[in-house]
């Protein structure tokens, strides 16, 4: 029977350009390993906000995930690729970890070669995007037109609230799963729960370590 651990990564940007939450990439990983027959190990959850997490430094849960599969001679298992990276550096820098890593979308037969493809293949797309924008804005702005809304500033503060509002909901329902596992092995208090937090590397909604008020505040919000 093959051993992993499985490694589950969300963020409030990330989740809604790859339609993968927390319990998708859950369930995901469920189907693979009762289809293959696996025995899961563990399981790592990592919560990003922000750009320029890719490296393994700041990602607490991956290198611990790693340290696991290795102590156990197991497979790192997660649902789609791009919940390790879309950057190939860094996909390359996971494969020289020795440590086999295994993509439930991708099926159980996907070698380093195809994950570095894939990868590569991603980044690439990820570039031409950018590329097509910029080309675009600069044409629209070569032929006069005024980038941006300055005409309905109103409207456009109240959609920017509108979209902290949704990103700060996503958030939550991210992390409140989280809180409520460290809840169900004795972490009650708002101050407990802030240090675990920190202690899984979990980020704050800004970014930051979590205090005791950055716990109430969240909980409050969604009526915990």
């Amino acid at each position: 029977m093959r051993q992993v651990v499985s490694y589950i990564r969300v963020s409030t940007a990330q989740q809604s350009r790859s339609g993968l939450g927390m319990d998708a990439q859950r369930a995901a990983i469920a189907r693979f390993v009762e289809a293959e027959g696996c025995n899961l190990l563990g399981e790592y959850v990592e919560v990003e906000t922000g750009k320029g997490a890719d490296a393994l430094e700041r990602r607490p849960q991956l290198a611990a995930a790693l340290a696991s599969a290795r102590k156990g001679k197991a497979a790192v298992l997660v649902a789609k690729l791009d919940r390790l990276s879309r950057d190939v550096a860094f996909v390359s820098g996971l494969m020289a970890q020795r440590v086999p890593f295994i993509v439930a979308e991708l099926g159980a037969d996907a070698d380093p070669f195809m994950l570095h493809l894939y990868a590569a293949l991603a980044e690439k797309e990820r570039t031409l995007i950018a590329d097509r924008t910029r080309v675009a804005l600069a044409a629209k702005k070569a032929a006069g037109a005024k980038l941006g809304n300055r005409t309905n500033l109103a409207e456009a503060q109240a959609k920017g609230v509108a979209t902290n509002q949704e990103a700060a909901a996503r958030f939550a329902a991210n992390v409140l799963p989280v809180i409520r596992q460290m809840q169900a092995t004795g972490a009650t208090g708002y101050r407990a729960i802030a240090a675990a937090l920190n202690a899984r590397g979990v980020r704050s909604p800004r970014g930051g370590e979590w205090h005791p008020t950055t716990v109430r505040n969240l909980m409050q919000r969604e009526g915990e």
